[in-house]
């Protein structure tokens, strides 16, 4: 008998990557000449959403796009990688998301966004779907739609007992309220940081940081840490899963790829630390690569990464 797929819904964001490639990035007032521009679809809810289906997952997207070009590309290629695409809404006023990203030679980037039609998602637009919700084994989320979306459907998911995770980027602070709700939190240092206080420089500050998360009512927090990996805190304890060692071309989307991949394997039954060696091992992956989706791995490749790995 083929294996039960876990059912994946994202609520979340669409943004088109306009990527210019730089030697560096430029410093204020000044014009540099740039090596490549290319065009990738992204966004971090689509991200997640990729990332988690080509790993195996049924996933759903729920969102808003607009009436333009952009809009119809991403239902094109969500629903060329198996992604139910029936509850992404169209716009009609605000144009779909675009994201200004410049990467520098190490990959390292800078990135603005421009939400567009992302914000124009409402709570009216969430009720529709609380019966997806509810049928749903996890829900993720991030912090490119309004924010009372996010909170009104960290409400609906605790009514159902739907496991959440909650991606805080682009970074802002939060109510102890939604965090009460959160069931993983999976910041990187800089959100701990805006979340807690706590600047994250170590292994040790990173547990300081989760057990102030812990405190405000998260049940696990999952702080990411780039090439250290992640720490897994609860109040079982805390740990500390190492990271694999990758040449990067282009860090965007590393965080979206953790965390698709760490959907997948919770919802698999895996355990803490085993979900965050796998989505390590995706988020490792995808920084070798350039662009945000066409970066993502699938489960083969996970697979045959982490083969290389231990053998």
């Amino acid at each position: 008998m083929a294996e039960q797929k876990a059912k994946i819904l994202v609520v979340g964001s669409f943004m088109m990557d306009l990527v210019v490639r730089t030697p560096r990035v430029p410093e204020n007032g000044e014009t540099i000449i740039g090596t490549s521009f290319n065009r990738f679809p992204g966004g971090k809810g689509a991200n997640q959403a990729v990332a988690a289906a080509r790993l195996g997952g049924a996933v759903t997207m729920a969102g808003k796009v607009g009436s333009d070009d952009f809009g119809d590309e991403f239902l094109s290629v969500l629903a060329s990688e198996g992604i139910n695409t029936a509850y992404i809404l169209r716009d009609s006023q605000a144009a779909t998301g675009v994201g200004f990203i410049t990467l520098d030679h190490a990959g390292n980037n800078r990135i603005v966004v421009v939400p567009g039609a992302n914000l124009r998602y409402s709570v009216q637009d969430l009720a529709q779907i609380e019966s997806l919700i509810k049928d749903s084994d996890i829900l993720i989320m991030q912090l490119e739609m309004d924010m009372s979306v996010i909170e009104h459907a960290v409400e609906l998911a605790g009514r159902y007992q739907v496991p959440v995770i909650l991606n805080p980027a682009p970074a802002r602070a939060l109510n102890d309220e939604l965090l009460r709700g959160v069931t993983y939190l999976t910041p990187n240092e800089t959100e701990a940081e805006i979340l807690t206080g706590v600047k994250v420089t170590s292994i040790d500050r990173a547990k300081e940081a989760a057990e102030a998360l812990l405190e405000k009512g998260v049940k696990t927090v999952v702080l990411t840490l780039a090439e250290k990996g992640a720490l897994v805190a609860s109040n079982a304890g805390a740990t500390h899963v190492s990271g694999f060692s990758v040449q990067p071309v282009d860090t965007v989307a590393a965080g979206d790829a953790f965390n698709g991949a760490f959907a997948v394997a919770i919802s698999k039954g895996k355990s803490l630390v085993e979900a965050c060696r796998f989505a390590n091992a995706v988020g490792a992956i995808a920084v070798t690569r350039p662009g945000a989706i066409p970066s993502l791995p699938s489960a083969a490749e996970v697979e045959r990464f982490l083969a290389g790995q231990t053998s």
